[in-house]
């Protein structure tokens, strides 16, 4: 959607919401593309610990032979 600044001063929240929505809402100055609103998007993290039971680790992940074999590639080791 497009809309002029006098049309998003007095539609900011439906523009907003629109946009929230997760439509393009673009406001022109001038007839010309002037800003974009766009959704904030969430800074919450996941709680510690979201995961647990859910990933299952080796008992050798830290051992010498495995550490080895994903190691030495990168150091152009064969």
């Amino acid at each position: 959607m497009k809309a002029n600044m006098h049309e998003a001063k007095s539609k900011l929240s439906q523009l907003a919401e629109r946009a929230a929505k997760g439509e393009r809402v673009v406001i022109a100055k001038a007839g010309e593309p002037y800003v974009e609103l766009v959704p904030c998007r969430s800074s919450a993290r996941p709680a510690f610990g979201w995961l647990k039971d859910q990933i299952e680790v080796s008992p050798d992940f830290d051992s010498d032979a495995v550490s080895s074999e994903l190691i030495n590639p990168f150091e152009g080791k064969e």
